[in-house]
C-alpha cells in the first residue's frame, strides 16, 4: 500500500468511526470538497500536510493520532 492509499483508508476509517461522510468532514475541517474528493479518488497522490492537519482538526485528533495506526506500518517503498 502506498502512503496516499493509506491516507485515504485512514480518512474513511475515521469517518466510519464518527458516522460522517467524506463531504461532511471536508465541511467541518474547512477543506474544499473538491480537494478531499481529489485525495479520495486518487487525483491527488500527495496530500499536503496542511490539508491533513485541517482534516485532523475536523476529526478533533492530532496528526500523531492520525498516523499512529497500523495502516501505516507496512507501506511500500516510495523511492524507485
Amino acid at each position: 500500500m502506498t502512503v496516499s492509499e493509506a491516507v485515504v483508508k485512514r480518512l474513511f476509517e475515521l469517518c466510519a468511526e464518527r458516522g460522517i461522510t467524506i463531504n461532511k468532514i471536508s465541511t467541518i475541517a474547512g477543506v474544499t470538497q473538491s480537494t478531499v474528493s481529489d485525495i479520495v479518488n486518487g487525483a491527488t497522490t500527495n496530500a499536503g500536510i496542511a490539508t491533513i492537519k485541517k482534516l485532523c482538526d475536523g476529526f478533533d485528533i492530532s496528526i500523531r493520532e492520525f498516523f499512529d495506526n497500523p495502516i501505516f506500518d507496512d507501506l511500500e517503498q516510495e523511492i524507485k
